[in-house]
């Protein structure tokens, strides 16, 4: 680093703006430090750019005295330097800003010392050394501003959705998602999340059949029972339809074949995640569930942990330019529930919240006294909770075909 930032020194405006107390020797080993020498000679002297060469030769020549090894040895570094590309002038300024922290960091822990030792016992030494580097910690920027022209934004803020849900009670009101969308999906366990995701990718007119390259990331249950389930939402057939009739099924399966990739992510964390949407370019990435990829080394409460978590999964939407769908179960607040709230989400009432581009939360009818358990109500409420995308907030109600796995009317 110190050699790269040798290079940028050599430009005259750089070496102009940083040059004296906000770039001393002390940055340098003691090699670089002569050749850093040599550079405030130099542009004392010529008062312009430099190149690698110059400087070299006019160190050769200001050092007479420098043995054969001593030469061959400062050759060799000057033939590094000219390798370094010169950093970018902010890049340069940060770089530099921060060496100079580690610097006026050691003056200030020496200084600790003095105090703890009892040789030093006034303050007003401190008290000088922070004022003198008051406003040195903050490294000057070229900031390259985004561009804000109407055409970029137009071009930039989709009007249309590219991937359209296939829930009509839901597609009145938010029509589909875009590519750097996050979107939460929560419920209470047994409600129906994972039947919800293959619906949406794998049902008719889904995800899948719009053409997304769907990948699907699972550590609840295991891939063969996810897979399960997109088949029977793609064939609108049960699993023991299915067996019976093994042809019927693979013709009205093949569409989506290709399009949807199911793993079993168990143990696996968000960087994992991250790397296989680098690999693999997927247009829907779906986290069921997304909280168990989560890690809590290096924070102190869980939820702050879940809130990374989002954080996480909201970049690699934006950055890999895919939608995801991050599955989450609802706290027991939200048991026996059909108006569902953000605060119901299970470890993070806030945080997970905070990152939702939309949030869609599933309820089912409490249970009725006398009903056989088998009777199981398939009625569902849909509650947008969060809504960047249109605005609209509220609930609708749909029907669960279990036995397929199909969101419907």
């Amino acid at each position: 680093m110190e050699l790269a930032l040798l290079r940028s020194l050599m430009d005259k405006e750089f070496y102009s703006e940083h040059r004296g107390a906000k770039c001393p020797d002390r940055l340098f080993s003691k090699d670089a430090r002569k050749i850093k020498n040599a550079i405030d000679s130099a542009m004392d002297r010529y008062e312009r750019s430099l190149t690698p060469d110059e400087i070299e030769a006019l160190f050769i020549s200001n050092n007479p005295t420098l043995t054969t090894a001593q030469k061959q040895a400062y050759s060799s570094l000057f033939a590094q330097v000219k390798k370094e590309t010169p950093l970018g002038g902010d890049v340069a300024q940060e770089v530099l800003s921060k060496l100079f922290q580690q610097v006026v960091g050691e003056d200030v822990a020496n200084l600790g010392f003095e105090y703890v030792n009892g040789t030093q016992t006034s303050l007003e030494p401190l008290r000088r050394l922070i004022e003198q580097h008051n406003d040195d910690f903050t490294p000057d920027l070229n900031v390259e501003w985004d561009d804000i022209s109407i055409e970029t934004l137009l071009a930039k803020n989709d009007l249309e959705a590219r991937w359209h849900f296939n829930i009509p009670c839901i597609t009145r009101q938010i029509s589909g998602v875009n590519a750097g969308h996050l979107i939460e999906i929560g419920a209470r366990p047994n409600t129906g999340k994972t039947s919800f995701h293959a619906s949406m990718i794998a049902g008719p007119d889904g995800l899948a059949h719009q053409g997304a390259n769907c990948i699907v990331l699972c550590n609840e249950e295991g891939y063969h029972r996810v897979g399960a389930r997109y088949l029977t939402a793609c064939t609108g057939m049960t699993m023991q339809e299915v067996k019976a009739n093994p042809s019927k099924a693979r013709d009205a399966y093949a569409p989506i074949r290709d399009k949807v990739k199911i793993k079993d992510a168990s143990d696996r964390d968000m960087a994992w995640v991250e790397s296989v949407c680098k690999t693999y370019k997927p247009d829907v990435l779906v986290l069921d569930m997304g909280d168990k990829f989560s890690r809590s080394g290096g924070f102190s409460r869980p939820d702050e942990a879940l809130k990374a978590n989002a954080i996480h999964a909201r970049m690699i939407a934006k950055q890999h330019e895919c939608a995801v769908f991050y599955m989450s179960q609802l706290n027991a607040e939200a048991e026996g529930k059909v108006i569902l709230n953000q605060a119901m989400m299970e470890g993070s009432r806030t945080g997970k919240a905070a990152e939702a581009d939309l949030m869609i939360l599933i309820a089912k009818n409490p249970p009725k006294q006398d009903t056989p358990e088998e009777e199981e109500d398939l009625q569902r409420h849909l509650n947008v909770v969060k809504n960047k995308l249109t605005g609209w907030h509220g609930s609708r109600i749909c029907t669960l075909n279990y036995k397929i796995g199909r969101y419907e009317l």
